[in-house]
């Protein structure tokens, strides 16, 4: 409950995981049913970048602060939303993402733990139900959707020991519950025994159809650091591998500064 995006906000992780965000809920609007997106670790929504938090770590300036002057390439629908939503003055949160992206006939819920941070989002997202209360009890008790599809969005903060296992047993109750709904939960890559652990307990778990996507700013050795970090999708739309590929390889280009290690890749976890 230590852990605070508002200093990380804008960083190289929230970059990696909002634009592949954005490219899912794309792919999965081609289809013209109705979809519901869940957002369990929603945050605050949106995140001033002239904060005192923001201001102290500087983060952003390392992350999408590099990324804006960009107007092409697989970067640019990530980018001009963010420009659409406010960005420099402050930085959308996947609550604000989301929304901007629904079409009338899909629906957004969120949930935050944190009491300040649940406060604030009620404020930010007002009209958007948003719950409070432990994220995979909200993920158990909300699949499957109305809509028999849709998104269910994994972020923790990763402060308990336990986060991996918790989130591989959170994503195995959806996929027992609700199958055929798109799955995507954000993880840090410290160094790399944690991740294949996590990876191995995914497919213990009998969840099929899983592909990560991995962004590395250097090699994953030094466990005190954030070297990347790893976005799990189960069911990923059609052409996830090319598209989300050629996402990771823009950001490797603009956010790296060429340490040894660095790297990208998505890599199946388990087979359909």
């Amino acid at each position: 409950m230590n852990y605070r995006h508002a200093f990380h906000a804008g960083n190289f992780a929230d970059c990696m995981k909002h634009a592949l965000l954005v490219w899912l809920l794309r792919a999965m609007q081609q289809k013209p049913t109705p979809l519901r997106v869940l957002d369990t670790h929603a945050g605050r929504g949106v995140y001033p970048l002239d904060s005192e938090e923001a201001r102290r770590s500087g983060e952003w300036w390392e992350g999408v602060g590099r990324l804006m002057a960009l107007e092409d390439g697989p970067l640019a629908d990530y980018i001009g939303l963010l420009r659409a939503l406010g960005m420099p003055q402050h930085y959308p949160g996947s609550p604000a993402l989301i929304q901007a992206l629904l079409r009338a006939e899909d629906h957004l819920v969120l949930n935050e733990l944190h009491p300040e941070d649940h406060a604030a989002l009620r404020k930010t997202m007002r009209g958007t139900p948003a719950h409070m209360r432990d994220a995979y009890e909200c993920a158990r008790a909300l699949t499957p959707f109305p809509e028999r599809r849709g998104l269910v969005l994994f972020d923790p903060p990763f402060e308990a020991g336990d986060e991996f296992g918790r989130l591989a047993r959170g994503m195995a109750e959806v996929w027992g519950r609700a199958r055929g709904h798109v799955q995507a939960a954000w993880y840090p890559i410290k160094h790399m025994a944690p991740v294949l652990a996590f990876h191995d307990a995914i497919r213990a778990a009998g969840i099929r159809d899983v592909l990560a996507a991995e962004l590395w700013l250097r090699e994953p050795l030094d466990a005190s650091r954030l070297n990347g970090c790893g976005l799990l999708v189960v069911n990923a739309p059609w052409r996830f591998e090319a598209e989300g590929g050629a996402i990771l390889a823009a950001l490797l280009e603009r956010l790296s500064d060429g340490e040894a290690g660095c790297g990208v890749r998505i890599v199946r976890v388990a087979d359909e």
